[in-house]
């Protein structure tokens, strides 16, 4: 009990004597030298938590903005492809109001839908229909050229027969030279022939073959084909002559229906002839 009283007043004393004068300063800095270390051992794996948990929510935040970023790319490539869809189409259409005005015929806008399901014939089935006014007989062209003829009609949707079909013919003309000449769809149902047409004849590779509306159903100066291979056979007084189509479903999607060609004035009639007397008779007189 002694003890503890005397030790209890000495710590009273010192405490004293050390909030006046200062003299345990220099202790008290050195102990808490010599437990830095012990403290900051003990603090580190606090910190290292600290830095560990920092790291992965930084990592995380970095990936949902990298999805996030990701994302807005898609939908603005998504945009950039559609406005350049949009742009394609607009200047597509702006050539078929073109072709309209050179063609100088009322028409309508069409679409294909789909191909022709017989394997042995080219044509295609298009979004307009008798409920459209369309009719069989009907030239239907794309911004390239001539695409074929409508040749049946349902009440939403009609059929057009390419001129790559092997039944086709179109009376035609070169543009340069101005010979004239009928060109067939041909077998493989991709290329074009130009037949009837004399070994001779002024024709070279890479002419353009432009309607020559002689058949009353095509008007004239429609792009068809350009020639791209000739070929004479000494045994044949005709050359075979390969051409390519301007235009086709596999270029464009968006058609144009023109107006059937207004009927032709019918032909002259025969003049009479006049009567003429038995050869050797006379004439009576009074």
């Amino acid at each position: 009990m002694v003890r503890l009283v005397f030790f209890t007043v000495a710590a009273i004393v010192l405490m004293t004597l050390d909030a006046r004068f200062r003299y345990a300063e220099v202790i008290r800095q050195g102990f808490a030298l010599a437990v830095y270390p012990i403290q900051r051992a003990a603090l580190a794996p606090i910190a290292l938590f600290e830095s560990a948990s920092d790291y992965f929510v930084a990592q995380a935040k970095l990936m949902r903005e990298t999805t996030q970023l990701r994302e807005e790319r898609l939908r603005d490539a998504k945009d950039l492809i559609t406005l350049g869809a949009l742009q394609a189409e607009n200047e597509k259409l702006r050539q078929l109001l073109d072709s309209r005005e050179r063609s100088g015929r009322t028409a309508q806008f069409a679409e294909i839908m789909y191909l022709g399901r017989d394997p042995f014939s080219r044509k295609v089935i298009i979004d307009k229909g008798t409920q459209h006014g369309i009719e069989a007989g009907q030239p239907v062209i794309d911004v390239n050229g001539l695409i074929g003829q409508v040749t049946r009609v349902h009440s939403l949707v009609s059929e057009v027969t390419l001129v790559i079909d092997k039944d086709h013919a179109i009376p035609v003309q070169v543009v340069r030279s101005g010979l004239r000449g009928v060109v067939f769809g041909s077998s493989d149902g991709v290329t074009m022939e130009l037949r009837f047409t004399a070994g001779n004849a002024d024709i070279q590779v890479g002419d353009v073959l432009v309607t020559s509306g002689l058949d009353g159903v095509y008007p004239p100066s429609l792009p068809v084909a350009s020639v791209v291979r000739i070929d004479n056979d000494a045994t044949s007084a005709f050359a075979r002559i390969t051409c390519a189509p301007l235009g086709g479903p596999g270029q464009n999607r968006e058609l144009l229906i023109l107006s059937k060609t207004e009927a032709s004035p019918p032909y002259p009639a025969d003049a009479p002839t006049a009567k003429r007397p038995p050869r050797g008779g006379r004439s009576k007189g009074r």
